[in-house]
């Protein structure tokens, strides 16, 4: 007897944890993703400010499967569905299924904006982290060669778009890389020439945060030395300035997008509703309208909680996760999953060195309490046993040395 095919399209945190949920289940599984590793996202922005290298936020996605004696894994990008007859389109076939979990995630959004396209660079995976390091290095290298301030400034000038944690991680890892590391590189460099901007369209940072933390997270950013513009828009972005929407212009060689994101481009291509942020609409079960095969679960499915979409963060995708592997096996035992439901663990931020804001419920951490519990629940949660550890080392080397080892500038040739 053949066992029904789990086509699971996506090994990020949403589709890992259901492999991992189906390990028991009389079901074949195939992991279907463009790259051939899973990401530990939330600490990608450390990889784009020289302290971690990928290897160390990163692993084989068929090496995470082998406890799974009859997961697969296959490596392609995904360009369609064939509802009707049930199979997965990507660039190197199509893959049959008889359960289809979509769970590809998420892309920087451009608002349409062509210029931010072409003059920024992104945050979300490891190819984009590492070419902001290349970048911010390549900086610093190239100022190096010019006797003009003027040029020298732009050259040294660092934006990041978008208050959110992504923004404000990324900002205080590039501050601190530059005051605490950098300057003892260029020992001619005059730290003051060095600038990192934070442009929030918001009143404030953090939006998702209660107004206390949001307060004690801006005041740790400007300690930092971060230039903070708050309730600003951003109108372009040219190859040598950042064009805001009252017309001012900040010279600046490099442009970090973390302002908006949306569902992968799968969802708008597929022929399914759309909700919010282009991600798709599925019901309480987290299944597709007309489809009771296909579920959507992650940064790419629109599930709601109690009318309020649910935010793109990784527990909610693990939650998912877990919930589709449970509603797969109830469906092999003619059984009715119950509707999903997300229970909120908190949500955390950290602004750099013994800085960081944790909400957790009730309870509200920020300064140095909050900046060792964002160490400790990043450190349990890396993907393997050894990357904990070299993270730590890593951690520990930095705090007490002041030091990042992977200053390299590294460009694959193809």
């Amino acid at each position: 007897m053949n066992r029904p095919r789990v086509v699971i399209a996506g090994a990020g945190f949403g589709g890992l944890t259901c492999a991992r949920g189906l390990k028991y289940t009389p079901v074949n599984v195939t992991l279907v993703d463009r790259n051939n590793y899973h990401l530990f996202t939330p600490l990608l922005y450390q990889v784009a400010s020289a302290l971690l290298d990928p290897g160390e936020i990163a692993r084989p996605v068929r090496q995470l499967i082998r406890p799974l004696g009859h997961a697969d894994f296959r490596q392609a990008s995904i360009t369609g569905v064939d509802f009707d007859g049930r199979r997965l389109i990507t660039d190197h076939g199509a893959i049959s299924y008889d359960y289809l979990v979509l769970a590809t995630g998420a892309e920087s959004d451009y608002f349409g904006n062509a210029s931010l396209v072409e003059h920024t660079l992104g945050l979300k995976d490891l190819d984009e982290g590492l070419a902001i390091r290349n970048r911010i290095l390549s900086q610093f290298e190239a100022s190096r060669w010019t006797d003009d301030p003027e040029q020298r400034r732009a050259l040294l000038t660092f934006v990041v778009v978008g208050g959110g944690p992504t923004g404000v991680e990324m900002a205080g890892a590039t501050s601190e890389l530059i005051r605490l590391v950098l300057r003892k590189d260029y020992r001619d460099l005059d730290i003051n020439e060095a600038r990192v901007v934070l442009i929030e369209a918001a009143p404030y940072v953090l939006v998702q945060f209660v107004p206390s933390l949001r307060e004690a997270a801006l005041r740790s950013l400007r300690r930092k030395g971060i230039e903070v513009m708050l309730g600003t828009k951003v109108k372009a972005v040219t190859d040598s300035a950042v064009i805001l929407a009252g017309g001012e212009a900040i010279n600046a060689r490099t442009v970090i997008w973390t302002a908006g994101v949306k569902a992968s481009a799968l969802a708008e291509t597929i022929g399914v509703q759309l909700a919010r942020q282009s991600r798709m609409k599925v019901g309480p079960t987290l299944q597709v309208a007309g489809h009771p095969e296909v579920f959507a679960i992650g940064d790419i499915a629109g599930a709601t909680d109690g009318g309020a979409p649910l935010p793109m963060l990784i527990p909610v995708a693990m939650q998912e996760g877990r919930y589709v592997g449970k509603a797969i096996r109830d469906a092999l035992a003619y059984r009715d999953p119950r509707p999903f439901q997300y229970r909120d663990p908190g949500i955390m931020a950290t602004i750099g060195r013994n800085s960081a804001v944790a909400q957790l419920g009730r309870v509200h951490l920020s300064g140095f309490p909050g900046w060792v519990f964002w160490l400790v629940v990043h450190l349990v949660n890396v993907v393997s046993f050894r990357s904990r550890l070299v993270v730590l080392v890593n951690w520990a080397w930095e705090y007490i040395f002041y030091d990042r080892p992977v200053r390299l500038i590294v460009r694959a040739r193809k």
